[in-house]
Parts: C-alpha cells; structure tokens; sequence
C-alpha cells in the first residue's frame, strides 16, 4: 500500500478515523439494549462492533502497524467523548433531552471507561497477532485470527470493566454469559459477514488504486 498518493492516504485516513469513532460510539449506546437472539441474551452492539476490526485492519494494510497503532490511540479520546454523549442523551434507547449532559450519569461513564480500555487492548492486540500474520499465504489469516484473539480480549475486558458488580442488576448477575454469548455472534458476524466485506475491499484497493499509483518503468 505504499504506493499511494499523499491525497488517497489523506482520504484514507480520515475515512478510517472517522469510522472507528462513529462505530465505537454506536456500539456503546446500543450495548445498553439488550436483544434475544435464538433464546440468547445479548445486546444490539454485538453486531456493529466486528466493524472496528475491519477497520483497524485495513489501517494496517493501508498505513502499517506503527501508523495504525497511532491512528487508533488517537481515535480512541474523541470516541470516549462522543460515546457518553450519545448514551447520556438516548441513555437505554429513550431520548433523554440535552440538558442531561448537565448531570453527571456514572452507569454511561463506567461503559465509556471500559470501552475505552478494552478497544485499546483488544486493537493493539489486533495490530500484533495481524502483523505477524500477514507474511502467510491466504490473505484470510491475518484478518481471521487477529480478530479472533482480540475480540476475545476485547469482548471479555469490556464486560468485566463495565458490569461487574454493576447498578444494573441484570447485566451484574448475567455478565459473563452475555459475555460469552457476545462473543460467539461477534465471531461469527466478523467472519462470515465482515470477512468477505474486508476481501473485497482489499481486491478493490489492488485493483482500482494501487495501479494508477504506481510509477510505470522504464526500459
């Protein structure tokens, strides 16, 4: 990917930093609405998480493992932020008004915190086990594995932080099979749904962008 223009990478990153925000702050709010899927409790953030692995892993193929890794640091303060906005206003899927923003809501924040942690372990995570991936063959390993491993982590450190011994006493007493649940359908929405998502994506840039930058040579 380093044959990209300094306008494509701009384009690029802005696109890729923009998007981990707004998925993260999505996932937040919607992690507070639970949902039965097949007699299972789980929350709609389930599926909208998977995309920020996308995401983080075509950083990486864009931008490498350092850059990426900034990127996500940097992306992980303005989404804090924006996550306990938007869950303070819609707090549990009900419009709450602005004013709320006036009152200090520590259930929101205690979530926003976790997230915050979890999606710079479980990412950095992602960068390291993708990196050393990578070298393989198939271009499905890196993103596979690497999603994996760090949605596990991420997944697990996310719920212990935010609902151990919580104020919600459903989630405080069910945390660690909604947890296992969340995991289950985040694996498998990432890999039979985002998976092909992130081939076609990678085969679009190859074959659309990659070309018109490089250099032809000379004889």
């Amino acid at each position: 990917m380093s044959h990209l223009s300094f306008a494509q990478k701009q384009t690029a990153l802005f696109l890729l930093f923009g998007f981990h925000i707004v998925v993260i702050a999505a996932s937040n709010y919607l992690v507070q609405i639970p949902v039965t899927v097949f007699g299972f409790e789980s929350t709609w953030g389930t599926f909208s998480f998977p995309l920020i692995f996308l995401a983080t892993d075509l950083t990486i193929r864009i931008f490498g493992s350092q850059s990426a890794g900034r990127i996500v640091f940097a992306a992980m303060f303005p989404a804090l932020l924006v996550s306990y906005i938007v869950s303070v206003i819609f707090f549990q899927g009900n419009y709450q008004g602005v004013e709320q923003l006036s009152h200090f809501n520590g259930f929101v924040a205690r979530i926003a915190l976790a997230s915050f942690l979890a999606y710079l372990l479980g990412q950095l995570t992602d960068i390291m086990i993708f990196m050393r991936l990578r070298r393989l063959k198939s271009w499905w390993l890196a993103p596979g594995g690497s999603s994996i491993l760090g949605t596990l982590l991420d997944t697990f450190f996310f719920y212990s932080v935010a609902f151990y011994a919580s104020s919600d006493a459903f989630m405080a007493e069910h945390w660690v099979a909604i947890a296992w649940v969340d995991y289950a359908f985040k694996l498998l929405v990432s890999l039979i749904v985002f998976l092909p998502i992130y081939g076609l994506l990678i085969n679009f840039l190859l074959r659309n962008i990659i070309p018109k930058t490089v250099e032809p040579r000379t004889a």
